[in-house]
């Protein structure tokens, strides 16, 4: 077979696993029926099984075929396709519920879609199969952790380091290099030497908290990836000794969850998802722990669907930012693309300046500098290609 005829093959096979099989497909070579290859044919016969299942039946009710048909999926597609494909199967397979056994779940590769789905159903997960879930939580937001955590610490301590900046630092405390780079045109070529008239350094270094940080997140279902990275960052901040880190979750309740920062397992088991949103008493409580306005950094993580009174709101928003405080919306705190969230009391915050866009959870440590330097977050946004709504007035 030549080297067209292969690629011929390998893309007329790809349409048949695509589209199916049956007559109706359509994909032939020379006028036969696609002929697949033993490995093909397993292929096809999982993807039938999600795809060409009638919903109410699926893979039936057995959980060892169910568990078997996960570990196909592993051994034929690749991680990515794998994820799209445990997503699809949660839904349309009524995967939810079996997700309720341990067999199950040591049988589903897990990311932070499955995690998502987990913490949803924390509250009805048998007692058999918590110690399991708990695991399949913890190697998510481990990787999580691992992979967010250089990155935020180094933006938020060079952050703090640069506010501490002082041009009028003792002998102990100059920074030479900066110092001499900032003094350059003062260079002497006769004696060799610059003779600086300006100084950097850094004021003395202090034992006690510099910036306070508070994460309010919104624990409606929409937002539940939002939770799980808000959780991996706030454990993050948490063992930073200069930040005082406090997690808030809310619904028509709120949750101080600031006591179990330094397990974000134990913060996602904390959380309800789903139910009712009452951002303004959100927004109460958080002012209530404000103590020091002009050194505090309050993120508040929300679609801004506001199931209370609007008004009381867009108060209690413009009351935090007239206190000094620095406060910022995000619409999502994920990977997932565009969120779906309320235009109208985005632009109205932003309008009382509180800037409100989504971010990914990589730009999240530099947004965090940003906001600890006091920088403007809306020309942040704007710098990194981040679409935020039109400024409205608030009522």
């Amino acid at each position: 077979m030549s080297d067209d005829d292969a690629a011929t093959q390998e893309r007329l096979t790809r349409w048949r696993l695509v589209l199916g099989s049956g007559d109706a497909d359509g994909v032939r070579s020379g006028g036969e029926p696609i002929a697949l290859s033993a490995e093909d044919a397993a292929r096809d016969g999982v993807l039938g099984e999600l795809y060409d299942a009638d919903r109410r039946r699926g893979l039936g009710g057995s959980q060892p075929r169910v568990a078997r048909w996960l570990g196909d999926i592993r051994g034929y597609f690749p991680s990515s396709v794998v994820r799209i494909m445990q997503a699809d199967a949660m839904d349309r397979l009524g995967l939810r519920e079996m997700l309720l056994e341990p067999e199950m779940l040591t049988a589903v590769q897990p990311d932070i879609h499955l995690v998502s789905t987990l913490i949803g159903l924390g509250s009805v997960i048998p007692e058999a199969s918590k110690a399991t879930a708990r695991a399949v939580v913890r190697q998510v937001t481990d990787e999580l952790q691992e992979r967010l955590r250089a990155q935020t610490v180094q933006a938020v301590t060079g952050a703090l380091d640069r506010s501490a900046r002082t041009r009028r630092p003792r002998p102990a405390d100059i920074d030479w290099n900066r110092t001499i780079a900032a003094n350059l045109q003062h260079y002497l070529p006769e004696h060799r030497t610059v003779v600086p008239e300006r100084l950097v350094g850094h004021a003395r270094r202090r034992t006690q908290v510099q910036r306070e940080i508070i994460l309010c997140i919104d624990q409606s279902g929409s937002m539940a990836e939002s939770v799980v990275f808000s959780s991996v960052f706030g454990a993050v901040l948490a063992s930073l000794p200069a930040v005082r880190t406090r997690l808030v979750v809310f619904d028509t309740t709120v949750v101080d969850l600031t006591e179990e920062l330094d397990d974000p397992v134990d913060v996602l088991f904390g959380v309800q998802l789903g139910g009712g949103t009452d951002i303004n008493g959100a927004l109460a409580y958080c002012q209530s722990q404000i103590t020091q306005p002009t050194d505090t950094v309050l993120v508040l993580i929300s679609d801004l669907y506001e199931g209370g009174i609007a008004e009381e709101m867009l108060r209690r928003a413009r009351s935090i930012v007239g206190s000094g405080a620095t406060m910022v919306a995000l619409l999502a705190l994920s990977d997932s693309g565009k969120p779906s969230y309320d235009a109208q009391h985005a632009a109205q915050l932003a309008g009382i300046g509180v800037p409100a866009f989504a971010c990914t959870p990589d730009l999240f440590p530099d947004l965090m500098a940003t906001a600890i330097e006091r920088r403007d977050i809306t020309a942040w946004a704007a710098s990194n290609g981040i679409a935020t709504p039109p400024e409205g007035e608030a009522s």
